[in-house]
């Protein structure tokens, strides 16, 4: 693969209305991820487990790498989660990445947070690691948790519901 369908696959994920594209070609592989846009838009990544496989440059609607503009998508909705809608004084705190959800910095530690803790803005909830990094999620407000929706080493999408907080 060279630089310039390089830069096509690039046009592609920008154009289109996913926030990440991996492609295989003759061993090698390149990953491109799409950062939120910053007027709050959010862009969902495509992940083969929950949204279906596209093989390799074999993209629906692209017989060639020339023309990206040309391409026909699946359309990729966000998850929302299987958390019921909050009450008013009832916070979400959600997953900023696609990832595995840890409640604790090591398989024997104590987890950072349990249900009907009091916590602090700044004060790290869980990890999240990506691709081999451990994440730290910190809190952004004040408040109790009233709920943890998801267990020790479960997978988590973009925008999933982790914790509940009573503020």
């Amino acid at each position: 693969m060279d630089l310039r369908e390089i830069r096509q696959l690039i046009k592609l994920v920008e154009s289109a209305n996913i926030g990440e594209l991996e492609v295989e070609e003759k061993g090698k592989k390149i990953r491109i991820t799409k950062q939120n846009k910053p007027n709050g838009e959010t862009m969902m990544p495509l992940n083969a487990g929950s949204h279906g496989y596209i093989p390799p440059l074999s993209v629906p609607g692209i017989n060639s790498l020339a023309d990206p503009t040309q391409a026909v998508l699946p359309k990729v909705e966000e998850n929302q989660g299987t958390a019921p809608a909050p009450a008013a004084n009832v916070k979400e705190i959600r997953s900023p990445m696609v990832g595995t959800f840890y409640r604790s910095p090591s398989p024997d530690a104590a987890p950072y947070v349990d249900i009907g803790q009091f916590i602090k803005p700044g004060q790290t909830l869980c990890i999240i690691e990506a691709m081999k990094l451990m994440n730290e999620l910190e809190s952004e407000f004040e408040g109790k948790i009233i709920k943890i929706l998801v267990e020790n080493g479960q997978p988590v999408e973009y925008n999933h519901p982790l914790f509940l907080i009573e503020t």
